[in-house]
């Protein structure tokens, strides 16, 4: 039976292009590991998403994942099969529209082949423990994204 874990994401943005952050909790029995990184010019949408990838990429086997994220585009573009029709239409959204941040997706989409993620949605900034840490983790890395600018 494979192992259940816990992991909570957050992305964040400091301008929208900007610097940005991601921060992740993995939880499993009474073990947690946080994570973090970040880039100095990117986008919210895009750290959404590679808090996501960066925390299920530190899974050594696969798992049973509840992936709690405050990220509605990451959870309805998994959730609701966009990611797969865009990827089916090779990349477009629409003709003459193509998908944003498909180098992200092509990295997170084996991801979720190799482990079951169970997606839960909660509302950002609202009070939410984890999810709270996470986005103070993306902020940390913002800023010293900056400090190093």
């Amino acid at each position: 039976m494979p192992k259940q874990i816990e992991a909570f994401t957050d992305g964040a943005c400091s301008g929208n292009p900007g610097a940005g952050g991601w921060g992740a909790i993995l939880r499993f029995g009474g073990h947690e590991k946080e994570l973090s990184g970040g880039e100095p010019m990117t986008t919210n949408n895009r750290m959404e998403l590679m808090a996501v990838i960066m925390a299920l990429s530190a899974l050594k086997e696969p798992c049973e994942v509840l992936l709690t994220t405050d990220s509605k585009y990451v959870v309805d573009s998994v959730e609701k099969g966009w990611v797969y029709g865009w990827q089916k239409k090779g990349w477009m959204r629409a003709p003459g529209e193509p998908a944003k941040n498909v180098d992200l997706w092509k990295q997170l989409l084996p991801l979720l082949q190799a482990h079951h993620v169970k997606f839960h949605w909660v509302k950002g900034h609202a009070g939410h423990p984890e999810n709270e840490r996470c986005d103070a983790l993306a902020v940390h890395a913002i800023v010293k994204i900056k400090e190093n600018l």
